[in-house]
């Protein structure tokens, strides 16, 4: 297709998310394309575009984009100035730059469970040219995926129980494509996503000095708890790794982040890289100390989640009547409506969001303490029932 329009098209095959961000730096691209779902299982799989900086197409050039497809409004080349096509294979410069960038003193013990995705062919050897020992786990690319693709505690079970038996330092996981990391200490615990959000941001200002951080509304506060002792100071946005890629480059930030696993480490690429940030994880466990250590600095809060089924065609309505519902019952002190509707008291929050992907309204809160996050939830799973029977 891309050949057909007269562009020339460099193929690296099989390769994770970050590599294709760093193949179009490297090769000096005008754009990148990813075929994959991501953490979804692969009946999702869809097309990802990326810009010449390594930051993925916004929703408006999304649009456009799938604009101009739709209308067939577009020229085809004439035979003779059809593209060129090459193969590259720009792992090895990969390696050598990040290389350049993460230095460890000491080797480490790795198990690396690649999730049977794109991951596999990178991220566990950079880890051994980092000079660590490494244990791959379901580093095969198959296609055949055999836990669950999104790194969370359940589907890590077994990366778990393998960092315990081999007594190893630390366990890196990935999702399909790799631009996510799900992290296991040393004792074989998984790490919440929170709290390794938190450290890494940390990490970074202690890296790189003072700066912001950028995340997105459905973050908790143990992230700002966690970094403004260290001279950071927190950005919040909307959910997806774009929006915090845009925010980064617009205020020269020093880390991105989500709850999800997916960090940006803009002094690397605006892409989210998972691979990377396994090697930092390793730097800064080189430098700070045991993960398992670490991870006891973070300040935990009370966070909940709940799903209420709500039809498509009533979110925007929904969201309008949530809105104001929210805004009239509870006792709030400030309000982020950049995606949802966050409000937040000194010691409590709560994230009220439609499903860019389900026919579902989200609800997230944080508090202090499980009684007050169970009494903010029964209101709020309340409030948002009533809103989708009335929209």
């Amino acid at each position: 297709g891309l050949l057909s329009a007269g562009i020339d098209v460099i193929d690296i095959g099989l390769a994770p998310t970050p590599l294709t961000g760093f193949a179009i730096k490297l090769y000096g691209a005008d754009a990148g394309v990813t075929i994959t779902a991501s953490h979804n299982p692969p009946e999702y799989n869809g097309i990802k575009v990326w810009q010449a900086n390594g930051m993925a197409y916004t929703p408006e050039m999304e649009n456009r984009l799938e604009a101009i497809l739709e209308s067939g409004n577009f020229k085809k080349a004439p035979w003779n100035e059809i593209g060129t096509l090459r193969k590259a294979d720009p792992r090895e410069e990969y390696i050598r730059k990040a290389l350049e960038m993460v230095h460890l003193d000491g080797s480490y013990t790795v198990v690396i469970d690649s999730g049977n995705g794109a991951g596999s062919i990178l991220s566990p050897y950079l880890q051994r040219e980092m000079g660590n020992r490494v244990i791959s786990l379901n580093s095969h690319p198959s296609g055949f995926f055999v836990r669950e693709l999104e790194p969370n505690a359940k589907s890590l079970s077994a990366l778990a129980k393998t960092v315990k038996a081999m007594k190893a330092d630390v366990g890196i996981a990935h999702d399909g494509d790799a631009d996510r990391i799900g992290v296991v200490d040393d004792e074989g615990n998984f790490i919440e996503y929170e709290v390794m959000l938190s450290l890494i941001a940390g990490y970074m200002l202690r890296k790189f000095g003072n700066g912001k951080i950028v995340t997105t509304v459905d973050a908790g506060f143990a992230l700002d708890d966690y970094v403004r002792p260290l001279g950071g100071e927190v950005l919040r946005t909307r959910v997806g790794d774009v929006a915090v890629a845009d925010e980064l480059a617009r205020h020269g930030g020093v880390f991105g982040g989500e709850p999800s696993g997916t960090w940006i480490m803009p002094q690397w690429n605006l892409t989210p890289d998972g691979i990377f940030a396994g090697a930092l994880v390793l730097e800064m466990i080189d430098k700070l100390g045991p993960l398992s250590e670490l991870a006891e600095e973070v300040p935990r809060y009370v966070t909940l989640r709940a799903k209420i089924p709500c039809p498509n065609e009533k979110k925007a309505k929904a969201m309008e009547i949530i809105a104001h519902e929210a805004l009239r019952s509870f006792d709030y002190e400030r309000l982020i409506d950049i995606d949802g509707v966050r409000i937040e008291n000194s010691d409590w929050w709560i994230l009220f969001r439609p499903s860019g992907t389900e026919p579902i309204m989200r609800i997230t809160l944080e508090a202090h303490t499980e009684e007050k996050a169970k009494a903010l939830m029964e209101k709020a799973e309340g409030l948002v029932r009533s809103a989708v029977e009335r929209a």
